[in-house]
């Protein structure tokens, strides 16, 4: 017996396309989420350097904490409005959505073990390789059947299960950006350390000033605030936190310490880049540049070589 058509209203098309916007959202920050992850407890030597104040899992995380109950409720409608009027499981904008995601979810599956085989014939699996592909595999699989169960009307014969099914999902989500906070770190974590990078910064600032400093008059100033210049524009930076100047001493006459308070310990992110970066240690011409601390007060001891930073000429 022929199906009954339904036409296609507004409201089913905008259900279909946000359950479609939010169901792809949610995979793309799913498998981002899992592969930062990845990379963090995983780190791979021959990768770059991470930046551990990146916003990217961030916005992966508010997307899953924002999407995955929107797409939960907008399939919860879609579905209650094909059991008050059965024809509406049979509209095209409901087929096409389906089918598209059974293409685009086995089309990866298949890309992914294309990848995987390649790169073991290779010989360049790794544990953090074979994590992201499993990773993809698993969302891609489960991804494809859920859809696949959708497409034979799986979830609207069996509605307790489908109610099981959602409730799962949440509490994956639920659990996944749990762990973001574990890993990643918590809000308040990310502050401190945003504080602690821009002390960095503006240590890194005096630094080059007070460089630049030595070799326009071949010292280097009692104090910092002799630094500040209106007309090139520089003012000495203070901590962003208390508002207090840093710490500054001189120790010799090519040689002097800077210090700051920190509220973290410095975040060592070798290895969990995503890029290859075989060389990341860069030559420090003549002043160290190691900028690593701990929690409290921390000074940097400088020395400047004079043959690297050679006094300005002086006009005749």
């Amino acid at each position: 017996m022929e199906p009954v058509r339904t036409p296609v209203t507004a409201k089913d098309f905008f259900l279909w396309l946000g359950i479609i916007i939010g169901v792809y959202g949610s995979v793309i920050a799913l498998l981002a989420l899992l592969f930062e992850y990845i990379n963090r407890s995983f780190p791979d030597q021959l990768a770059g350097y991470a930046d551990p104040l990146a916003s990217g899992a961030h916005v992966s995380m508010a997307t899953l904490i924002v999407f995955v109950p929107l797409t939960t409720l907008l399939v919860y409608l879609v579905r209650n409005s094909i059991r008050r009027e059965p024809g509406k499981e049979h509209i095209w904008v409901r087929r096409w959505a389906i089918v598209l995601t059974l293409f685009l979810a086995g089309f990866v599956v298949a890309i992914d073990l294309v990848t995987l085989v390649t790169t073991f014939l290779g010989g360049e699996v790794t544990v953090r390789f074979a994590l992201k592909v499993l990773a993809v595999l698993l969302v891609g699989i489960g991804l494809f059947l859920h859809f696949l169960a959708e497409r034979w009307g799986y979830w609207l014969r069996y509605e307790k299960k489908a109610h099981a099914v959602a409730i799962a999902m949440i509490v994956l989500n639920f659990l996944v950006v749990l762990a973001g906070f574990y890993i990643i770190g918590t809000p308040t974590d990310m502050r401190l350390q945003r504080l602690d990078a821009q002390k960095v910064q503006d240590l890194q600032s005096i630094q080059g000033q007070l460089v630049y400093y030595y070799q326009q008059k071949q010292e280097l100033p009692e104090s910092i605030d002799q630094l500040s210049d209106p007309i090139s524009g520089f003012t000495v930076p203070a901590d962003p936190e208390t508002g207090a100047s840093y710490e500054y001493r001189v120790t010799s006459g090519t040689s002097f310490v800077l210090c700051g308070t920190f509220r973290r310990d410095s975040i060592d992110t070798r290895g969990q880049g995503e890029y290859s970066m075989r060389d990341a240690s860069y030559p420090s011409r003549g002043i160290s540049d190691n900028w690593v601390h701990g929690t409290g007060e921390v000074c940097f001891e400088r020395t400047i070589d004079p043959e690297l930073y050679p006094p300005y000429a002086k006009p005749l």
